[in-house]
This record gives structure tokens, sequence and C-alpha cells, in this order.
């Protein structure tokens, strides 16, 4: 078997090579910006991790108003892959300087905690609270965040050019999700905890684009590398929960998936101009006898006649369509997008490699077109605000539930603004995944936790040859 190799700080591997661009490089095309290769949001989407030729910077998402670098780290140059653990000073960063090898800093103290070389080039970094996993084009490794303990090696893994894989962020349903075959979009769904095989799920005809876990670990959402359809299925026991249609007329290249906090959204952005977010509502199926309108009879007969055709026609006619969109003033360039709630408001952000990082609203009532509240520059200090727009604390006039008020209602995104005190054994803000400590279960919470810099991640040390 083998392993990756702990190195010190002042190690070195060879065979430098250039890996496979995965689905969050954005450093490809002659219209993006050419200092920009990557870009990631964090778990909880409070932060922005960018990826650049002179290092990397850390943006906090806090303000529609302004995007504040927080940090920018020049340790390595090309910087293509950067993932931040929650709101804590852990990042983790490779380059194309040292594709095979993955450094771990305390950002803030300036200092490396420690670094890992692999048999060949890092594609992906995914981690959670308890588990770090490396992905490989053929092979995959899961770490204990705690003390970066080697606990699996899943070898001779379907191979996967684009590193393609998805962790959920609950430490109590730690799963991983990954392609379980190159030919057909099927998905391999691990335990992380219990380090043993789920289930595998037929998702797609075609091979898989995206992948992407609520943060709750009970739904995953997939992709093919055909774009047309998106599908939402139960974890752990593989059920096809939600299916959507991104679109018909033309195949699309889906570059990322993300659900809401509350799970109730899922957006997913690709290489067009249009950004989809879909409701996740199960209609009810009881219809009338005499149906008021005509619209409504016309829809009682075309559901009645689904079920008399053939089956891949009557898939289509019943998935829904996207709840609301953002048209991008963009086409063929790389971006990813989340949900996330700022200053109250559930918002929709995109960072894209133009060099750009945008802010919609996002309206949970009546969805339709989103609307462009700021975008910033990710590269310089000057920013571009959106002219003639209303103070966001203004609310509409006249009848009707206000958006105000669609927000306060529990079932919508908006209800994150205080953690619960529920709590479970797995993990302590001094000792990452130490058996018997508690802390709040921040992934199912109604708010973000935000744990004491010095104590809020694993306390990893250097390791040496």
């Amino acid at each position: 078997m083998i392993e990756p190799v702990p190195a010190c700080r002042s190690g070195d591997e060879g065979g430098i090579s250039h890996p496979e661009q995965d689905c969050e490089d954005m450093s490809d095309g002659p219209t993006g910006v050419q200092g920009l290769v990557c870009a990631s949001f964090n778990q909880d989407s409070t932060s922005l991790a960018v990826g650049t030729r002179d290092g990397y910077r850390l943006f906090s998402l806090a303000s529609v108003d302004k995007l504040n670098c927080i940090h920018e780290g020049g340790e390595s140059p090309d910087v293509y892959i950067v993932e931040r653990l929650f709101s804590s000073s852990l990042v983790v960063v490779v380059s194309r300087s040292m594709p095979r090898r993955m450094n771990i800093y305390h950002f803030k103290k300036g200092t490396e905690i420690c670094n890992y070389s692999y048999s060949t080039d890092i594609l992906a970094v995914k981690l959670n609270r308890q588990r770090l996993v490396v992905c490989l084009e053929e092979s995959i490794y899961i770490h204990n965040i705690k003390d970066m303990k080697l606990l699996k090696s899943l070898l001779n893994t379907p191979l996967n050019r684009t590193g393609l894989c998805a962790l959920s962020v609950n430490h109590s349903n730690s799963y991983l999700a990954y392609p379980g075959s190159t030919s057909i979009g099927e998905i391999a769904v691990y335990d992380t905890n219990s380090l043993s095989n789920i289930i595998e799920i037929p998702a797609h005809d075609s091979p898989l684009a995206a992948l992407s876990f609520n943060i709750q670990g009970t739904m995953l959402a997939s992709a093919s590398e055909k774009g047309t359809v998106i599908r939402v299925f139960s974890i752990p026991d593989g059920l096809r929960l939600f299916e959507f249609r991104r679109g018909m007329k033309r195949y699309v290249s889906i570059s990322s998936l993300s659900f809401s906090v509350d799970g109730q959204f899922l957006c997913a952005s690709s290489n067009t101009e249009t950004v989809h977010i879909f409701k996740l509502e199960h209609h009810s199926t009881s219809v009338e006898e005499d149906p008021a309108t005509w619209s409504a009879y016309v829809g009682k007969v075309f559901t009645a006649a689904s079920t008399y055709l053939p089956a891949q026609v009557s898939d289509m006619m019943h998935q829904d369509r996207a709840f609301a969109t953002v048209r991008l003033n963009m086409f063929g360039l790389r971006n990813i997008c989340t949900l996330a709630i700022i200053q109250k408001l559930p918002r929709l952000l995109v960072a894209s490699s133009d060099g750009y990082f945008y802010i919609y609203n996002v309206d949970p009532q009546d969805g339709g077109e989103c609307v462009l509240v700021n975008k910033h520059r990710l590269f310089s200090g000057e920013e571009e605000e959106e002219e003639e727009q209303p103070p966001l604390e203004e609310e509409p006039m006249g009848g009707g539930q206000t958006y105000a008020a669609t927000l306060a209602m529990p079932a919508t995104l908006a209800c994150m603004e205080q953690p619960t005190s529920a709590s479970l054994t797995g993990y302590s803000e001094d000792g990452g995944a130490k058996k018997g400590e508690i802390i709040p279960e921040h992934e199912v919470a109604a708010g973000t936790i935000r744990l004491d810099d010095e104590q809020e991640f694993p306390p990893v040390s250097s390791q040496s040859n």
C-alpha cells in the first residue's frame, strides 16, 4: 500500500508535474483574469479563498458593501487548491510548483503546521472538523484532522481526472462521495467515520460532473457531464428525492452545486450566463375534481397523459424547473456559486474567473430573477457598486407579505442567527476528533458557530521524516 509521506517544513518532493484542472480551477480560457487560478467557499460560506499566481487570498463575506481581504499568503506560487476550515486559521494549500505536496498553515500565526507528499498530483482536498480527504487521480486518502494520521487509503478508485469528490461537513454524517465509474454517472458513498462503504447510487447515464452534500449530510446533489438534469438523493439510502431540469437546448459544464444552509434551496452554476436556484419542495399529487381555472384543467390533463408515455418522456414532464435565476454578464467563464445569509438576508454569491465577486438578493417566497446588490474586484482595492439600488433595509410598500416578513418565517433561509445549545460527542475545540468531548452541533444549529481563533482547529504539530 502506498501511503503519503509526512514531511518537515524544509522537506521537498521530486518529480514535479502539473495536475489536471479540477471543477473549481478558474485559470482556463483566454478571457479569465491572469492572476486568478482557483476559488472556493469555506464549509459554511462565511469566507472565500482564492488561489493566485503569487499565492492565495482569504476574504470575509460578512457584508455586501465591502469585501475584506483578511489574509494574503505568499508561501507558494500558483496555488491551485486552497481550502479553509470553517472560520479558523487552518488553511490547506497546494501549489503547481509542487503539485504532490499538501501544506497546512496557521495563517494568522504565519506558521506551517505540517505538510504531506503523495505519489501523484493532488487534484482535490476536502475537510471538515474530523476528517481531511485528499483525492488523487486513482486513489483517495482519508486523514484524522486532529493529528493528520492516515486512517484509510482507497486505492484503485475509478479514474477521476478532475478530482471530483464531496465531503459532508456534518461530523455525525461524515460521508464522502466520489465517482464509482468512468463510463456512467454512478456515485460511490463512503462513511469516513466508520471507514466503510455505504452505497453506490446509479445517478446518471453519463459520467459525473458535480457533487454536493447538504450541511446535514442527509442529501446529495449530482449532475452529469451533459449538465441538463440535476438530481438530489437521500443519504444514506440513496433514494431519489428531486429531479431538476437545468435546460434542454444544449449540454453545459456544471461547475458547482451548493445547498442553502437550511437545505431548502440548491444553486447550480455552469459555463453559461445563467445560474439556477431550485426549490426543494414536494408538490401535492391531489387534484380537485373540477379544476377552477383553464390552466389547472390543462395541468390535470397533462399529468394524467404522462402516465401513458414512455418512461423517459414521463420523467421529463415531471422535472421541476428553476425557482430563481441569475443572468451573468458573461459567457463561457468558470465560476462557482453558493447560498448564504449576509446581513440577515438570503444571498446568492458568485465568484467568477473574470476577477469579480457578485452578490445577489434571493426572494425565497416568489423566486424569479435575482437582483444584483453589489460586485467586488478580487484583485484591486477598487469596488464597483450597483447604482440606484435601494437601501438594504428598505421594505416594499403595499399589501401582501413583505420580503423581510418572509425571511422571518421559520421555514425560510433566514433562521440562521443564534446557535442552539444542542450538543454531541466527537469533537473538542482543543483536540479535534477527541472521543468524549462536547461542542455545540453547529452543522444543524440555527446559526454559524465561531470558535476562538487559538482553539478553533486541531493542534496538529509539524512532522518530520
